[in-house]
């Protein structure tokens, strides 16, 4: 009986489930059925709303700033050489790298014991060659005597065959004494030509006797330039480099001892494109005298000196391109020759022009202004320079836009965006940040400066000068205790 009972139930339960499943699949079915029969509708679209960054573009006058690398150079650079060969025998004090020499300051000095001989011996040939002079004079003078001795005789023989001829002729002489008288007024002209003769060779004498004269005066000078030679003397105030040499050293002639190099008249040397140059140029050709800044970043120390441009190379150079200018620099303290700095050169000012950021232009040289409704709209614009992340341009209907900084592909013309203004951020960003140190980190500082060897002198006195300041710029900070102190 409970067999029978348990078999009825389980059939119960069975086709229950059975059921179930059944109702299941149809309404899985019915559902389905339903959800393809019905149409579907699409959600209703919603505008999108972009924010963007934008700045008002404000036309005014600015002055473009043209970006070179360049070296430093001296003005003025002399190589000391010696004059003469010999053993050195004294130096200066300061004849060392970097030594500090003023003008007419003995440097070098060189035994003097040859020069002075060859002196005495180019002294001694001027000598002889005045005593020749001398000696040629007095036989000049007597060469004249005898000529004129020799004329009177050859006169007073011409008298006295005139008085034979003349005796002949009244009748009173003979043949014989006519012919002596005419022999003996041929050889008193003879005699004549031949005191002439020696009267010119006299002449020559002298003559010969004045160029060995000359010539030994030449030599003597010479000897004595080559006794003044052994001694090198600095001809203007400078530095020394490139040194050498030491005493008791010989040296030969036209070698090198040192370079003397002018620290206070110093230049700087850089390299601009051709279209950058014809920037750089008047109505007549000329190189304009344009403001330079010359920076150099010893350590983030910010060395500079102001200068103005002087003159551009005459020649483009081999496998060069561009042009190579110069720039005078002006009490440029902290600055040594060969130097690689930064040059920026102010060029004259350009009216009508807005500075915006370099994001805000694409390829086609369009900008996005803000128009009604705040759509978009897309303006052409003239690139007139390009400064670090700036740019300037101008175009027609910008000034006063606002113009979105940032472009992106999905802003375009006709977009609707939300602008968010730039003005406060650039503001604050222009303002230097100040901060208040404790005296323990005031300190700390002090003494990273101070104990720095590489930083020069006056870097050190204008950082001091600013750490003792009751407010220190940020940056400052930063810089010396990321580099301990310089």
């Amino acid at each position: 009986m409970r067999f029978l009972r348990h078999s009825v139930m389980g059939l119960f339960l069975l086709g229950l489930a059975a059921a179930l499943a059944l109702f299941a699949v149809q309404m899985i079915t019915s559902a389905v059925q339903q959800s393809l029969s019905e149409e579907r509708r699409a959600p209703p679209a919603r505008e999108r709303v972009f924010a963007v960054n934008v700045v008002t573009a404000t036309l005014g006058s600015e002055r473009p700033e043209l970006v070179g690398f360049g070296r430093v150079e001296s003005r003025r650079t002399l190589e000391l050489r010696s004059a003469v060969s010999g053993r050195v025998i004294g130096l200066a004090d300061g004849f060392q790298d970097g030594g500090r020499v003023s003008a007419g300051d003995i440097l070098v000095e060189i035994d003097k014991a040859d020069a002075r001989a060859a002196l005495e011996r180019a002294e001694a040939d001027r000598m002889d060659a005045q005593a020749e002079s001398r000696d040629a004079g007095r036989a000049l003078g007597l060469a004249m005597d005898e000529l004129e001795t020799a004329q009177m005789q050859a006169e007073l023989q011409q008298r006295a065959y005139q008085r034979q001829v003349d005796l002949k002729t009244r009748g009173v002489g003979t043949e014989a004494l006519v012919e002596a008288a005419e022999l003996t007024a041929t050889q008193a002209r003879q005699s004549v030509l031949t005191r002439r003769q020696a009267v010119s060779q006299a002449e020559a004498r002298v003559d010969q006797a004045q160029t060995l004269v000359a010539r030994a005066q030449i030599a003597l000078d010479e000897a004595q330039r080559d006794f003044e030679d052994t001694t090198v003397t600095a001809p203007f105030t400078g530095t020394l480099q490139s040194v050498t040499l030491v005493e008791g050293r010989l040296v030969s002639a036209n070698e090198i001892l040192a370079q003397l190099v002018d620290p206070d008249r110093l230049e700087v040397a850089f390299r601009v494109s051709t279209t950058q140059y014809a920037r750089l140029l008047d109505d007549a050709g000329g190189l304009i005298p344009a403001e330079v800044t010359v920076t150099l970043d010893a350590a983030g120390a910010g060395i500079s000196a102001e200068g103005t441009l002087a003159r551009a190379s005459g020649a483009v150079g081999d496998g060069q391109s561009g042009r190579l200018i110069y720039a005078r620099m002006d009490k440029a303290a902290g600055f040594k020759p060969g130097d690689f700095v930064t040059v920026t050169v102010r060029e004259p000012a350009i009216p009508g022009l807005a500075r915006l950021p370099a994001s805000a232009m694409d390829s086609r040289r369009t900008v996005l202004a803000l128009g009604p409704d705040d759509r978009l709209e897309e303006l052409q614009v003239e690139l007139v320079r390009r400064q670090g992340d700036d740019i300037l341009v101008r175009g027609e209907g910008l000034a006063g836009r606002q113009v979105v900084t940032g472009r992106t592909p999905l802003l375009g013309a006709g977009i609707k965006v939300r602008p968010l203004s730039q003005g406060a951020d650039n503001a604050a960003i222009a303002e230097p940040t100040l901060i208040e140190l404790t005296e323990e980190r005031r300190a700390r500082l002090k003494a990273m400066v101070t104990d720095n060897g590489r930083m020069p002198r006056e870097v050190k006195t204008r950082m001091l000068a600013q750490l003792d300041q009751s407010r220190v710029p940020a940056t400052l900070v930063s810089r010396i205790e990321q580099n301990k102190g310089g």
